[in-house]
């Protein structure tokens, strides 16, 4: 069952700055552009860092205040000393990238972008190169597909192509990317299988399952293991 990639979702045309570029234009870029930071890459277009606002808001909140070094600094202070300092791309970046492929699943991106408290993740290809960027609203972009599109993907993909259901045992509603799943399978397995897969679907909100089952077949012990006579 195929769920949506970052490829599916992400920006193609990037903006862009080169090691050298200076603060003021990549400000420029920044405001011109409507967007929060802008991957650094070199002559082969393989990302060397991001600059993003928060690495340019450091001149701002120095901004006519003395030189303040410390014998003992600590990392994060120092980092901060130096980015406001800093006039060109290479020593405005925060390096390395954060960053993704476009076969990564929305989910997995959505994780890194938590794990990692960046807003966006530079796209590469297998070389390091970059393709595209994907944002936190790229990301929710998912999440705009209509109903009658969630329900096709639930019908074909799960019900059909992974469960071999045959038509007219499975009722399926969607209404505002929540699934209704009603109607009776022959195993308790197949069931929960059912529900845990709609689940998966790109788009879907939430999955409320009432369908029944013949069979409980997740308590039925193995023959071969029954007859297995413990070693003292």
């Amino acid at each position: 069952m195929r769920t949506w990639q970052v490829g599916d979702v992400m920006t193609r045309e990037v903006a862009t700055v080169g090691e050298e570029t200076p603060y003021r234009k990549i400000v420029d870029a920044l405001v011109r552009r409507g967007i929060s930071g802008v991957p650094v890459v070199d002559g082969s277009r393989r990302v060397l860092g991001v600059v993003s606002e928060s690495d340019l808001l450091h001149k701002v909140e120095r901004a006519g205040r003395p030189d303040e070094r410390r014998v003992f600094e600590g990392r994060r202070r120092r980092t901060v000393r130096e980015k406001a300092e800093a006039l060109l791309a290479r020593d405005l970046m925060t390096a390395p990238a954060v960053a993704t492929w476009a076969e990564a699943t929305i989910s997995a991106a959505a994780r890194q972008m938590d794990r990692e408290s960046v807003k966006r993740l530079p796209v590469l290809d297998d070389l390091g190169r970059l393709v595209g960027i994907v944002t936190r609203g790229d990301l929710l972009r998912v999440h705009l597909r209509t109903d009658a599109e969630i329900r096709e993907d639930v019908v074909q993909e799960v019900l059909r192509r992974v469960l071999a259901v045959r038509d007219g045992l499975v009722t399926v509603r969607v209404r505002g990317g929540e699934v209704t799943l009603d109607g009776r399978l022959d195993r308790r397995s197949a069931v929960e299988l059912a529900g845990r897969l709609a689940g998966q679907v790109s788009g879907v909100v939430r999955v409320t399952s009432t369908l029944a089952y013949d069979v409980d077949d997740t308590t039925l012990a193995d023959p071969d293991t029954a007859r297995i006579t413990p070693v003292a």
